[in-house]
């Protein structure tokens, strides 16, 4: 069903989340799992090459925490680093890597449907030519909501 499964990451705990996930059913189907950090071109100047080096790194951290995620499992990883604007850089790659399904986290923050899932989540959910499967993160601080 699913041959190549794709979790971007934003540095927070919802990507972790999401990678559990994500795992589960990439072994369950067999599947590839492509890790992706985008480097948001409207936060940050990206022009000079110094500039973006450490937000590469940043990138690359953040990744590494969800390979760590997938420990010893036998489920082939991909990781990239791309720039741009966050959900059409997203959509790119999985255009590009013939991904099957999006596996993002998100928090539950409010009645707002931008608030509940996010504006980039929002936009890859709404726009994206595959699955999406919005993983939402337990907030503990919400006292038991």
């Amino acid at each position: 069903m699913y041959d190549r499964i794709l979790v971007p990451t934003d540095g927070s705990d919802a990507p972790e989340r999401a990678m559990t996930q994500a795992l589960a059913l990439a072994e369950t189907f067999d599947a590839d799992l492509h890790l992706l950090h985008v480097i948001d071109t409207r936060r940050y100047d990206t022009s000079i090459e110094s500039a973006v080096e450490p937000l590469r790194t940043e990138g690359e951290r953040y990744l590494d925490r969800l390979v760590a995620i997938a420990g010893s499992t036998e489920v082939p990883l991909t990781t990239a680093i791309e720039t741009g604007r966050p959900a059409r850089a997203i959509l790119a790659y999985a255009d590009a890597h013939d991904v099957d399904l999006v596996v993002v986290g998100t928090r539950g923050e409010g009645g707002l449907p931008r608030r509940l899932l996010g504006s980039v989540t929002e936009y890859v959910v709404t726009h994206a030519d595959v699955p999406v499967h919005v993983v939402p993160v337990d907030d503990d601080s919400r006292d038991g909501q």
